[in-house]
């Protein structure tokens, strides 16, 4: 699109939206202002304008405001158009020449649809098609936003043009960007919230929404350049650059991320569920120097991978990767993965590990929502949704697909964890003074840094009393597996019965079994907290003359060192393993 006698001129004063004064070779001009929208922030005095001589002597404004030069954050100069009915005639000469749409056969201005007037009506041979044009003026550090001020009858388009695509019609919102070199569109959620929602809601039901910045020069302005639509909330677009750059210099030294291959993050992820990172540390080189591969690992008996796993806990997560081996070398002929759905597909895997493992080892752009992601998301947004809720947890991992930078998947999902883990950290005041998006963080301008994440309680764990009996020989002690079934499903434990015994009844008890006891020492008291569960536990050590006289089938009668290297004991016991002579690493 061009125009025609374009003049220079001088910004002065806006009386009202729709003229300007106007210095114009020293002479005070009244000119007519084409965009009634705000744009308090490119008409100041002093700005050069751009102005069209208009071809009608019947008017009492003799020039039209066209465009005008601002200064960037940079010092540089933006040319940006503000001729309100241009965008319209750019998108359909840009359409009319091969431009979005193949194939047009015919580009209809201002089309009623239902109860509105869209902008453009385009068929082409199979194809019928609504595009609403807005035109885009309002820019701040390269971030352009839309409306720049309450617009009800944007709202009503939106909406017609999600009931046009039930009818069967295709839909654009097309922004159009009346300057160059800017960094995303977002809706203007300060100015019209209503219209942000509207157009999630839009894009949700099948309207395409797109932006496109323009070639602008003070005659002319065409179409240019796809600009990256953000509809969530634009501060997850803004942490992006800064969050990285702060991981590649603050990152830890942790010994999974020296070599990142698919097989080594697995193991790491998995292990780092319910487990801090220090604690992780042994057991995970362990793990490799025994299992080096997932072969390894799919053919290792169960006896072996559960003491590899004793202490970690939560043992049907190795329970599950080893199914989950077993099935990659069946269905993927050894070799891990590499989509993002395959992996998601795998025995014990959900969406956080599917997700850390495509972007650590793969670089695909998917998210890895952890607690600490979730922490930190919550408190830069402002959110006080319920974390708990699963319909909040797929909301955020849905916000941040869509910002996770194509070539820095691994550094932004790990920078979110690793924030949330160092700087961020739950149960206190967070270092806000250390935390490289903390300019964009609502909650710490708001003060409710400690209110957030919002978090509802789950059920309280139900308490259950035991006793726990150490009963020896002399070398030998005796222990027993677990059903292969329900809580530490598998694992050896010291014989135990529900309830708090007193010394009398373990006497009694220990006789029932068959076996006589010499001595009977009370042990301390102890306590160990699962998921759902509680155990208070009281303890005894029954010295007797002869194991092998019980009549308890599943007993076994071992030397506390063969414990030691063979046979997993769950750390619900740990108390109870250093008088029955059992070492822990």
């Amino acid at each position: 699109m061009r125009y025609n006698s374009i003049i220079p001129g001088i910004f002065l004063e806006r009386p009202n939206r729709f003229i300007a004064y106007i210095d114009i070779n020293g002479k005070k001009e009244t000119v007519h202002v084409k965009n009634t929208g705000r744009c308090a922030e490119l008409l100041r005095p002093g700005a050069r304008v751009y102005l069209q001589e208009s071809d009608n002597p019947d008017r009492k404004t003799r020039w039209d405001l066209i465009a005008v030069e601002k200064e960037t954050d940079q010092g540089s100069v933006r040319l940006v158009n503000m001729d309100s009915q241009a965008p319209n005639q750019v998108v359909k000469e840009w359409i009319e020449k091969g431009g979005l749409i193949k194939g047009a056969t015919l580009v209809k201005p201002e089309y009623t649809y239902g109860i509105s007037r869209i902008d453009l009506y385009v068929e082409t041979n199979e194809r019928k098609i609504l595009i609403e044009v807005k035109g885009v003026t309002l820019e701040e550090e390269g971030r352009v936003r839309f409306p720049d001020a309450p617009s009800e009858r944007a709202v009503k388009h939106v909406e017609e043009l999600k009931a046009a695509v039930r009818q069967g019609y295709e839909a654009y919102v097309f922004f159009v960007i009346q300057m160059r070199d800017v960094r995303y569109f977002t809706p203007n959620t300060d100015t019209h919230p209503a219209f942000a929602k509207a157009l999630r809601e839009a894009a949700e039901g099948g309207v395409r929404v797109v932006a496109y910045d323009c070639e602008v020069s003070p005659d002319a302005i065409q179409i240019a350049q796809e600009v990256p639509v953000v509809l969530e909330n634009p501060i997850l677009n803004e942490m992006a650059e800064p969050l990285m750059a702060w991981y590649r210099n603050h990152k830890r030294d942790l010994p999974w991320r020296r070599n990142p291959d698919a097989y080594r993050v697995w193991v790491s992820e998995i292990m780092l569920q319910q487990t801090r990172v220090e604690a992780v540390k042994s057991y995970y080189e362990r793990f490799l120097r025994e299992l080096p591969t997932v072969e390894a690992l799919a053919r290792a008996e169960e006896d072996t991978l559960l003491k590899l796993w004793e202490g970690l806990g939560y043992y049907n997560r190795v329970r599950n990767m080893q199914k989950a081996a077993q099935q990659i070398m069946i269905d993927y002929h050894g070799r891990f993965p590499d989509t993002y759905e395959e992996i998601r597909s795998l025995k014990g895997i959900g969406n956080y590990t599917a997700g850390a493992i495509s972007a650590f080892a793969f670089g695909i752009p998917k998210p890895a929502v952890d607690g600490n992601v979730l922490r930190v998301v919550s408190r830069l947004t402002g959110s006080r949704e319920d974390i708990m809720k699963q319909s909040v947890r797929k909301k955020m991992e849905e916000a941040l697909e869509k910002v996770i930078p194509a070539d820095g998947a691994s550094d932004f999902n790990q920078g979110l964890i690793e924030l949330g883990a160092i700087v961020c950290v739950p149960n206190g005041e967070p270092k806000c003074g250390e935390c490289p998006v903390a300019h964009l963080c609502e909650a710490r301008k708001q003060g409710t840094a400690c209110e957030i994440p919002v978090k509802s309680k789950g059920k309280a764990r139900k308490m259950e009393k035991r006793t726990v009996l150490l009963f020896k020989d002399g070398q030998r002690l005796a222990i027993q597996k677990r059903p292969s079934k329900g809580l530490l499903a598998g694992l050896y434990e010291f014989p135990n019965e529900p309830g708090h015994m007193t010394m009398k009844e373990v006497t009694e008890y220990s006789k029932s079994i068959g076996l006589m006891p010499i001595r009977v020492k009370k042990l301390d008291t102890a306590k160990h907290i699962f998921s759902h569960i509680e155990w208070h536990m009281t303890g005894y050590e029954v010295m007797v003359d002869e194991l092998e006289k019980t009549n308890q089938k599943d007993f076994l009668f071992i030397h506390p060192e063969e414990i030691e290297k063979k046979y997993s004991m769950p750390s619900a016991f740990e108390k109870y393993t250093r008088y029955a002579g059992i070492k822990k690493d």
